[in-house]
C-alpha cells in the first residue's frame, strides 16, 4: 500500500455529473463507491469538497454581492455537498465523521486537528466542510491546510482530466502530460493546478499533490496500489 492516509480534494462541479447544477445521484454514488473501496482496505481518508455546483463566492462578488458574505454562502454550499457525500458513504456501509471549519450544531462538529486524527484512527472517513472557515480562501487552500493538519501522505486532487499538462488538454490537443513535476516548475509555467496559496503551503510542508481523473472507475485503487496514475507534483 503506497499511501496510508490521504486527503482527497473534490470540486463541487464534479458532483454535477451531466447536470448543469446541483448534485447528480449517479456521480455521488460512483464517488462513494470509489472512496469506500480504498477505505475498506485500511486507507485513512480525509475529504474536502468545493461548493461551486451550488454557489461560488467569487461569482457572487462579480455580480455586486459583498465578497465576505458570498464566501460564507460558498462555505455553506460545501456543507450541503459534504452532507450528501456522508449520507452516500454511510449507504455503502462506511463509518463517517463530518467536521466543519464553522461549527454547525447538530450537523457537524467544529474542525480540530485532534478530533480529525482521532476519527481517522477510529476507522472513520473524515469529511471536512466549510473550507478554512474564513473568507478569501478557496477550498484548494482548505485542502492543503487540512492535509497538513491531519499529516496526510498526499493530497489527491480528483479532476476530470488524467493529470497535469503543458496546456489545457481539452482546448489544446498537442498538450503534453507530465508524469511528475516540481512545485517550482508549476510556478514558472503558471499551471493552474491549485491556487498559489495551496501550492505554497504544500511546498513549504513537503506535501505532494497527485492530480488524477476521479471519473475513471478504479483509479483510486490503482493509486493506492502504487500504479502510475495521474501526475505527481512534489519537490
Amino acid at each position: 500500500m503506497k499511501y496510508k492516509r490521504i486527503l482527497l480534494k473534490l470540486s463541487g462541479e464534479a458532483l454535477m455529473g451531466k447536470q448543469q447544477h446541483g448534485i447528480d445521484p449517479e456521480r455521488l454514488s460512483m464517488y462513494a463507491g470509489e472512496i469506500s473501496s480504498v477505505a475498506s482496505q485500511g486507507v485513512q481518508v480525509g475529504i474536502v469538497i468545493g461548493g461551486g455546483n451550488i454557489f461560488r463566492g467569487l461569482q457572487g462578488a462579480a455580480k455586486g454581492m459583498d465578497r465576505v458574505q458570498g464566501d460564507y454562502m460558498g462555505m455553506l454550499a460545501t456543507v450541503i455537498n459534504s452532507m450528501a457525500l456522508q449520507a452516500e458513504l454511510e449507504k455503502h456501509g462506511m463509518k463517517t465523521c463530518l467536521l466543519s471549519g464553522i461549527a454547525i450544531d447538530p450537523i457537524a462538529e467544529a474542525m480540530s486537528r485532534r478530533r480529525a486524527i482521532e476519527a481517522l484512527n477510529g476507522g472513520n472517513i473524515v469529511i471536512i466542510a466549510s473550507g478554512t472557515g474564513n473568507p478569501f480562501f478557496t477550498t484548494d487552500s482548505a485542502a492543503a491546510l487540512r492535509a497538513v493538519e491531519i499529516e496526510a501522505d498526499v493530497i489527491m486532487k480528483g479532476t476530470r482530466v488524467d493529470g497535469v499538462y503543458t496546456a489545457d488538454p481539452e482546448k489544446n490537443p498537442d498538450a503534453e502530460k507530465f508524469d511528475t513535476i516540481s512545485f517550482t516548475e508549476v510556478y514558472e509555467r503558471g499551471l493552474n493546478i491549485m491556487d498559489l496559496t495551496a501550492i505554497t503551503l504544500c511546498r513549504e510542508n513537503r506535501l505532494p499533490i497527485l492530480v488524477f481523473n476521479m471519473n475513471i472507475k478504479g483509479n483510486l485503487q490503482k493509486i493506492i496500489a502504487g500504479e502510475p496514475v495521474g501526475t505527481l507534483v512534489k519537490g
